[in-house]
Order: structure tokens, then sequence, then C-alpha cells
């Protein structure tokens, strides 16, 4: 068997307006645009990445744009909540910094014994910060409005909306994950990994919501698309795909998507799940102080270049003055 799974490496969710997406987490959340991008399968729409400062694996938040898609509805066989790490002591400002901005937001009970705050983007995507005690990040955005001490770390984890609990975790227990708490319907998955690259359990954590009185999502704007897991690289990757098969799964071959190369398959729940490396990475095609500054396309589309360009919106990157 390969070395358990350290964690999450992206999630990837569906917007609606692309400016407005935008906006939202780079003004508001203090994330970096890290690679402006389309989607590799739809190149006249936008794909956003949004991490820390380069993009690290374990940070990034990622939109497929499509400014006409309807509303989605959350159900079983999706992500219900992706959730951030940061410093417990900065729910305040957290909270603060929300509801100044016209967010609501809900103040749930501890969970597992952490606080938790969430709230929703502006298509209704759920999003969750909890307080954790992992260190400051190691890679601060620049020209973020968010003070470094209060900045997002990276994921914590993410909720899965299931209607059963077996067959996903016999998955998630393959993967590397053992169940480390429950409460009531909610089931706390964790990394059995432990490695320096992902600090004290960051985007090590999947919680498994049963809740059987709910139908099935539709997938539409404001929903998760997908949640990838990361590796260190092709032969570890490659490993998995093989180990992974004796669960019967249907896994894709690998797909390269420039930045990382990817297998996808669907967990029994219906989540779809991805196993991405961590390398390439982010700054194969622009420098470490231009990421996301410019649309970048991969190789074979770069013909198409022109067509591309007047069939995505206009938007802005409003930088911020850094505190």
């Amino acid at each position: 068997m390969p070395e358990p799974i350290v964690g999450l490496h992206h999630v990837t969710a569906i917007a609606s307006d692309p400016q407005r997406n935008l906006d939202f987490y780079t003004e508001l959340l203090g994330l970096r645009l890290v690679k402006r991008t389309v989607n590799f399968d739809d190149p006249g729409t936008y794909h956003f990445y949004f991490g820390d400062d380069a993009g690290s694996p374990g940070t990034l938040l990622t939109f497929f744009a499509w400014p006409h898609a309807s509303r989605g509805n959350c159900g079983i066989g999706e992500t219900s909540a992706t959730a951030f790490s940061v410093a417990h002591e900065s729910l305040d400002y957290w909270e603060k910094r929300l509801l100044s901005a016209g967010i609501p937001v809900e103040k749930s009970a501890e969970r597992f014994g952490k606080r938790v705050l969430a709230f929703a983007d502006p298509d209704g995507m759920k999003l969750e910060v909890i307080g954790d005690t992992v260190g400051d990040p190691a890679k601060p955005v620049r020209q973020s409005e968010v003070p470094a001490e209060h900045g997002i770390h990276g994921f914590f984890g993410v909720t899965l909306c299931e209607g059963g609990f077996d067959l996903t975790a016999q998955v998630l227990e393959k993967m590397g994950y053992a169940q480390s708490e429950s409460d009531g319907n909610r089931y706390r998955f964790t990394s059995t990994a432990t490695t320096a690259a992902t600090g004290d359990g960051l985007a090590s954590y999947i919680d498994v919501l049963v809740q059987t009185q709910l139908t099935y999502g539709r997938m539409g704007s404001g929903s998760v698309h997908h949640i990838a897991f990361r590796v260190t690289d092709d032969a570890e990757q490659l490993a998995w795909r093989e180990a992974l098969k004796e669960l019967k799964l249907n896994i894709t071959p690998v797909l390269d998507r420039t930045y990382f190369h990817s297998i996808y398959f669907r967990e029994p729940g219906g989540v779809l799940f991805e196993i991405a490396t961590d390398v390439p990475g982010f700054a194969t095609d622009e420098s470490a102080d231009t990421l996301g500054e410019a649309l970048k396309l991969p190789a074979w589309l770069e013909s198409r270049r022109s067509v591309i360009e007047n069939l995505v919106p206009p938007i802005t990157l409003h930088y911020q003055k850094a505190l």
C-alpha cells in the first residue's frame, strides 16, 4: 500500500458571476488569486484558483465560473460545507469582518472541541471558519487587507453529505483516514499521515454527515463540484490508482491539468473524488510575484487564445493595501 493520503489538495466549486466571485475571495476573505485560466473541458469559461501566497496544496479553493449557472441544491452525494482553518484567537475578528460586510454569520456550538463560524458566499456555497491550533500561515497573502495573524491558513476540511456510512467509510479508510470522533450523525475522519508539509492537521479532516432524510443534491452555482486529495508525485498517484481498484471504483486514467496531474472517481455515496499531485505547481508559467495577473492557457489551447479571450468576460483584480 502507498503511504496514507496526507490531506486535501484542493476543493473545486461552481460560481456564477466571475467578478463577484473574485472580489469575495480576494477582497473579503483575503485569499490570493494564484491562477486565472479556463475550464479545460469548457474553454469559454474561467477557472479561478485561490489560495495562500504560493498556491500551496491544502490551501486551494477553485471555481468554474459559469455566468448563467442556476443555483444548486445541496443534498446527498455532495460536499455540504468547506471549512477553513484560522487561529482560534481570530474567530472574533472574522465574525466582525463578515458581519461588517453584510454577511450573516452563524455561531454554532463547539464541534469536537473547536469553535465554528458558518456563512455562505454570494452563490450560497456553505463555508466555515474553524479555530485551530496551527501556527501562522507559512505563506501569508501579499497585499491582503487581512492581517497575517488573522489570515486563513488553508483548509481545515470538508463535510460530506451522505445517505449512508459504511461504503464511504471503507474508501476513506483505504485512503489512510481513520474515524477519530463522532457526534450524533456526524463522523470525523482524520488522516493518519503526519508530515511537516501540512502542519498540525491542516486540510486533514473529512466529516461524514449522514442525513438519510435528504434527497440527492442538484449541481449548480454554490455547489462543490469535487474534492481533491494530495499526493507527492506521479508514482505515488499511480500506486493509489492501483490500490483503489481493489474497491471496484471506476477510476479515470491520469489527466494532465498543467499544474498537477489528476485521477477521478466517485466514492460510493456519490461525491466526486480526485487525487492530484503536488507537482509541478503554479509557477510553471508565471513568476511567484505575478501569479494570477494574466490569463494562462495550456499549450494545446494557445492557438485559440484570441477566441477564448473574447468569450470570457473582462475581470478586474483589485489589489488591496497591506496593513
